[in-house]
């Protein structure tokens, strides 16, 4: 990260200001929208008629408006902070992290609706504020969650698909292969087929999403306990919630695993458009393949140890610590351990991000889950120990970002919003 000095630090922090209070005029106007049109669709079919005329405003007004130079660094670097996407649902901030249309994960856990008082938010609710930029109200999260209920049928070839492949083929592998096995059943395929006009493509495509969205905890679910738990399956619960549901059929139904399970599908559902599933699914769909295909796709990109696995290189990391140490190390010890690590050639896993500066807000709140429910846990005491000794220790090395094999980077462009487009363009007119 650089940082600017004198007179460039002081504009800065005068158009960080400015956009701070717009962000907050953003999320008051957020918080009073609400209706009592229980369904989704319906919320869409009005809204998305306006978008698509502000999208051709934008186009027709600013089109010609430079966004930046690209420079030789940004094309061998992977594309790193070129704005290259339109990306309306999510905006990353390298020092405060993500933003879902315009609200933080605090904001998200103080405004969205939850399945008890004072609970974590449902992921129905924030599904709904990336789809319609609106907070809902209680009653339209519990129509939703009982349409995803409704639409949450996989078929058995499904099954068999994920049978076929070994048990101990990778979880991934397994999930990806469901997935692409639900696309028979593709609306948008049999749409297209029929022929159906350009102007309508969202309503087949909202159809699959709303399907694959209902039946991916049942697949994973599936996948879990096939590996896992000797193929014991357990099937949907109608009187749970969408989060609640994938912990029950994973056979996690203690409380508070229901609560965690709400905060974490929530907390990840969406991180920007240049993540290299993001964009993969976002390219594979800019080709008219369906959602299955596309989402199959991004699964594929998910895979990867720079991506999606490094969560289990974290696990696998973190078992590699108390095997060798036990669960009740010092932090000298892991001090220690830590530089065995770097010192062998590898990296620590789960500490560094493509463009976060800052602790990744996820963790964060995570973190206050734990220190609520479980202070006491030996593996939560461990990480906690590790994000404090090992940050310093990567700071001493100057190295926070993983490096490639190859010497190549992970792809990742920037993506943006309508409004951070119209905001740029405006103060592009004006200087």
């Amino acid at each position: 990260m650089v940082f600017f000095r004198g007179a460039s630090a002081l504009s800065r922090l005068r158009s960080r200001v400015s956009e701070q209070s717009n962000l907050k005029n953003s999320v008051r106007w957020l918080q009073v929208q609400s209706s009592s049109d229980l369904d989704l669709h319906s919320q869409l079919k009005e809204l998305i008629p306006e978008q698509q005329e502000r999208l051709k405003k934008l186009k027709s007004e600013h089109g010609k408006v430079q966004l930046g130079n690209i420079t030789v660094d940004m094309v061998i670097g992977g594309m790193r902070g070129m704005a290259g996407l339109l990306w309306e649902t999510s905006l990353l901030d390298p020092d405060e992290g993500i933003r879902f249309r315009g609200l933080s994960i605090p904001e998200c856990q103080n405004v969205l609706p939850a399945a008890k008082p004072d609970g974590e938010p449902l992921p129905e609710g924030l599904l709904w504020l990336l789809l319609t930029g609106k907070v809902p109200s209680k009653e339209q999260v519990d129509a939703l969650s009982k349409e995803l209920r409704a639409r949450a049928v996989v078929p058995d070839y499904v099954y068999k698909a994920i049978d076929a492949l070994p048990v101990r083929a990778h979880p991934m592998t397994q999930l990806t292969s469901g997935v692409l096995a639900l696309q028979v059943q593709s609306e948008f395929q049999k749409a297209y087929e029929k022929g159906i006009p350009k102007s309508k493509y969202w309503e087949p495509t909202y159809e699959d999403s709303l399907n694959l969205i209902a039946r991916v905890p049942i697949v994973a679910a599936y996948v879990y306990r096939r590996i896992y738990k000797d193929g014991k399956n357990i099937p949907v619960d109608d009187s749970l919630d969408y989060g609640a549901n994938f912990s029950h059929m994973l056979g996690f139904d203690d409380p508070n695993m229901l609560e965690l399970m709400r905060l974490y599908v929530t907390i990840h559902s969406d991180h920007e458009g240049g993540n290299v599933s993001a964009h993969t699914g976002h390219l594979v769909a800019s080709a008219l393949s369906d959602p299955y295909l596309s989402f199959g796709a991004a699964l594929n990109g998910l895979a990867g140890p720079l991506h999606g696995l490094a969560n289990q290189e974290v696990l696998l990391w973190i078992k590699s610590v108390v095997d060798e140490c036990g669960e009740n190390i010092t932090k000298e010890q892991l001090k220690d351990y830590v530089w065995k690590t770097l010192n062998s050639g590898k990296v620590v896993p789960g500490f560094g991000h493509g463009v976060l500066r800052k602790t990744d807000p996820r963790y964060t709140c995570q973190r206050e889950f734990a220190l609520k429910h479980l202070p006491h846990d030996p593996l939560f005491q461990l990480v906690s120990k590790l994000y404090e000794v090992v940050p310093p220790i990567l700071t001493e090395l100057g190295k926070l970002i993983w490096d490639r094999a190859l010497g190549l980077p992970l792809e990742r462009p920037k993506s943006v919003t309508m409004e951070w487009l119209e905001n740029y363009c405006k103060k592009a007119a004006s200087s």
